[in-house]
């Protein structure tokens, strides 16, 4: 009976140990299993930094490249000065002869600074040159007449025309250029320049130099 109990317990002992070898071997490749799933999601929760960067700063370098042909193609604005608007608020008559074509530039010419002007062609000027108070030896071609009664005779340049109305003198009635100078508004001749001067028409008939054109610089 003592020998049977023996036998049975090595026989359990021995059961036993297959049974949890047996275990063992069966829940080793879960195990295993479960490692790779863990170091995959670890892996997958912890992108590579160092791709990371390198993404951006491709993208920094696309943009970077960008920006350059962007500032390749754009037109450089440089700030223009223009003297269109110099006489923008400036109405006026000029009278002046029908063939005359330097007294068509000249209306071109104030025109361009702003100037609304109205031609008229009168059969006789120097009716117009009285009237309006120009002395003989201050006429010229044209007689240009604002909306405020200032008189402007001949080729005067809308520089000295706009500093006259911003500010006329007391005992002025306005400006003229005796004769028609070369180089003068309205008078050019390819390079050619004659100095001249801008002559103030005081209401007592007297006259006085405005302006004293040495270059065409001048009366810009």
């Amino acid at each position: 009976m003592r020998h049977d109990a023996h036998v049975f317990s090595n026989g359990h002992h021995w059961l036993s140990g297959r049974v949890l070898l047996l275990m063992a071997i069966t829940a080793l490749p879960l195990t295993l299993a479960a490692c790779s799933q863990s170091n995959t999601s670890a892996s997958d929760a912890k992108p590579d930094q160092s791709d990371a960067i390198t993404t951006q700063t491709v993208q920094e370098a696309k943009i970077t490249n960008q920006e350059v042909r962007k500032a390749e193609v754009a037109p450089i604005m440089t700030p223009v000065t223009t003297q269109s608007t110099l006489l923008k608020n400036v109405s006026a008559t000029v009278y002046k002869d029908p063939n005359c074509g330097c007294c068509k530039d000249w209306v071109s010419y104030a025109e361009g600074h702003g100037v609304d002007a109205n031609t008229q062609h009168p059969k006789d000027l120097s009716l117009f040159k009285e009237r309006y108070g120009v002395p003989q030896n201050m006429r010229a071609c044209h007689t240009t007449v604002t909306t405020d009664g200032y008189v402007f005779e001949g080729h005067v340049p809308a520089k000295h025309m706009a500093q006259f109305l911003a500010s006329p003198p007391s005992d002025a009635i306005g400006l003229a250029v005796p004769g028609m100078p070369v180089g003068s508004p309205g008078m050019k001749n390819g390079d050619k320049f004659t100095p001249y001067q801008v002559m103030q028409i005081n209401k007592d008939g007297s006259t006085e130099v405005y302006a004293a054109i040495e270059s065409v610089q001048q009366q810009l």
